[in-house]
């Protein structure tokens, strides 16, 4: 079993898996309360697997899922993307699975990915800051060069981070490694490699913008920020050029999809781009596409995703009730 793309309302291409569910987390406990205490986060702040798949079930969402493996930066034990890659194919209809593997490992790096593709891992998530390594270094250039070669795409955290955020120094995490910039020599030495800039890329907006314009092989994702909070050259580029280039994302468990979607309702984003951001763009960037998008069920499934995506109060065709309103909007928000 495969996620049918046009089954499905909205792929969430940005979800971390925080818990391995046998008392291992992500994080170490002062970044988890300091990241807690930074976003504001209401709901469960460590999901494990099983619980991330029953959410998005409920709701006929699909998920892009992984972890971030930092353990040489921050020297805590990384969940077992293994793990994920293993148990999310229990879960086939709607989680897609990413590796993570620390660019510090080197050619060990290098040779796990591979294996992790083999497992059953479609992309790899990378975070430059909290993984403390500046993509541009040519000493990465073989993972790249792995992950173009096995059709892995490649999410890339960008812009600020929340992770450290308030703790003295950041705990020593440094915002410079990711500046889209240094992504862009990546993208351009790489071709073949499809990037996902991950996050409304503040302050480095018009930046990733500019990457995503200029490279056909890099996408943004719009997780991590409420909708209400994205700048208005994100808006502009969403409606326009970059509008087969911006993805749905969310950042849970620290924002939700529900709050996000609900957000997103309310956004001037032009009715013909809406299903592209929501499900559309990330089917083409996971191969996706197929018989779900035009067969049994796919006029269904747009429907469902315009009235997702409707602005609060309208009347939605052929439902008789109304689109759910917005949700409370705390501040703008990037995990990672």
């Amino acid at each position: 079993m495969s996620i049918d793309p046009g089954a499905v309302e909205a792929i969430d291409t940005h979800v971390h898996v925080e818990s391995d569910g046998r008392g291992r987390f992500a994080l170490d406990q002062q970044l988890l309360d300091a990241s807690a205490r930074y976003f504001k986060a209401g709901t469960n702040r460590t999901p494990a697997l099983d619980e991330i798949s029953d959410y998005y079930r409920e709701r006929r969402l699909a998920a892009v899922v992984f972890t971030v493996d930092a353990h040489t930066a921050t020297g805590h034990p990384a969940l077992s993307s293994e793990d994920i890659v293993t148990q999310a194919a229990a879960h086939a209809d709607v989680l897609v699975p990413f590796a993570s593997v620390d660019p510090h490992d080197g050619p060990s790096a290098v040779a796990r990915l591979r294996d992790l593709a083999a497992a059953g891992a479609k992309g790899l998530k990378l975070h430059p800051s909290l993984q403390a390594f500046s993509p541009d270094d040519r000493a990465h250039y073989p993972l790249y060069e792995t992950a173009a070669e096995l059709g892995l795409p490649v999410i890339f955290h960008t812009g600020q981070t929340g992770i450290g955020a308030g703790l003295p120094g950041g705990r020593g995490i440094k915002l410079r490694y990711s500046d889209p910039m240094l992504i862009d020599d990546v993208a351009a030495d790489h071709p073949s490699l499809t990037i996902v800039l991950a996050h409304p890329s503040v302050p480095w907006q018009d930046a990733a913008i500019s990457i995503a314009t200029h490279k056909a092989n890099v996408y943004i994702d719009l997780s991590g920020w409420s909708p209400k909070y994205f700048p208005p050259q994100l808006i502009r580029a969403a409606n326009g050029l970059l509008k087969h280039k911006m993805l749905f994302g969310s950042d849970y468990p620290v924002l939700t999809p529900d709050r996000w979607l609900a957000d997103f309702a309310a956004l001037d984003i032009k009715p013909d781009v809406r299903p592209l951001i929501l499900r559309d763009n990330a089917a083409t960037v996971l191969g996706l596409h197929g018989p779900g998008l035009d067969g049994p069920g796919a006029a269904d499934a747009r429907l469902r995703s315009r009235q997702l995506a409707a602005p609060p109060g309208a009347d939605q065709p052929g439902t008789g009730r109304p689109a759910p309103g917005r949700a409370r909007a705390d501040l703008p928000a990037a995990r990672g």
